[in-house]
């Protein structure tokens, strides 16, 4: 019987030790955006032409944050040659293309 006792309490044991690690916490909130991140407005689908004054101009944080701004999209990203990228469509993305010494060759959405 003494036995059957000592497995029973380490089974319980064991059991309120898994049952503590999975415990289901409130949903996460998301993060407040970066200081300094642009308060226009998103939502609306990203604006190619709005982008060509990017062209030639070197590929810095600041460019592609007023490109997006002014093509109205939610996000933009830097590609550079030979770069491994995601190829879902999404309309509401800025892509800036630079060559070898930064320099933005193309802008487009998508």
């Amino acid at each position: 019987m003494r036995k059957i006792s000592w497995a029973a309490a380490a089974a319980a044991a064991a059991l309120a030790l898994v049952s503590g690690c999975s415990s289901v916490g409130p949903a996460a909130t998301p993060a407040p955006p970066p200081i300094g991140a642009s308060t226009a407005p998103v939502g609306g689908t990203c604006d190619t032409q709005a982008a060509q004054w990017a062209l030639g101009k070197n590929g810095t944080a600041k460019v592609l944050e007023e490109a997006r701004v002014r093509a109205g999209a939610r996000m933009a990203r830097v590609l550079h040659k030979g770069q491994p990228v995601t190829m879902e469509f999404d309309a509401q993305r800025l892509n800036l293309e630079v060559d070898g010494s930064g320099k933005i060759t193309a802008a487009r959405c998508g």
